[in-house]
């Protein structure tokens, strides 16, 4: 069955996003066309990359990419659940996504954002980086207003209206997770066949 992670790209102590992955989380889970996995930076602690080489060539050297590169590759799909940082997510999202390169190819992706407008300067710059590690990023997305959604901008109380969207932005996830895995099987494969030629 088509596999979801729920990525929390927050490690910040006393984050929002924690509440906000764990939202979305019980909501998935209730589908029956796809499994999901919360998946918390805080538990893949890796410094700023530091790999001799390029991601592109998985010749991971550090156990920190070995763990996070197995994790990620179990995946068919992801929704990220990102701040909105300085117009931008978060650095320790970055940092993870800079990490791997071929785990992520030809697999779906979408966004969960939060910030003063909603996060939605943040997933706008995340669909480039998205788009450069061929992850096809679905359209829909949940963008969530501190303003509106946060009690004392702290306490994470969504209202109802949210739920259609974090639906819609599942059915464009999971319809593309599955289209995709077939594209991402081959290319996996022929990756394969030329590490044994090479």
């Amino acid at each position: 069955m088509t596999k979801i992670a729920i990525i929390l790209g927050s490690t910040r102590p006393g984050r929002n996003g924690e509440a906000v992955a764990k939202w979305v989380r019980d909501i998935a889970v209730k589908r029956d066309d796809a499994t999901f996995e919360l998946v918390d930076l805080a538990d893949f602690p890796l410094p700023h990359f530091d790999e001799p080489g390029s991601p592109a060539w998985g010749n991971y050297q550090n156990e920190h990419t070995k763990a996070w590169s197995a994790k990620i590759a179990e995946f068919d799909g992801y929704v990220f659940v990102t701040p909105e940082y300085n117009h931008s997510t978060s650095g320790v999202l970055k940092n993870a996504l800079d990490y791997l390169y071929n785990e992520w190819n030809n697999k779906a992706a979408a966004f969960v954002s939060y910030g003063s407008v909603g996060g939605a300067r943040a997933v706008e710059h995340l669909r480039l980086v998205a788009s450069e590690l061929q992850l096809a990023t679905v359209r829909a997305q949940v963008a969530i207003s501190l303003m509106t959604e946060f009690e004392n901008f702290s306490v994470f109380k969504p209202n109802d209206y949210l739920l259609p969207q974090v639906d819609t932005m599942l059915d464009q996830l999971v319809a593309w997770s599955k289209a995709l895995e077939p594209l991402h099987a081959a290319a996996t494969a022929d990756s394969a066949d030329e590490t044994v030629a090479a």
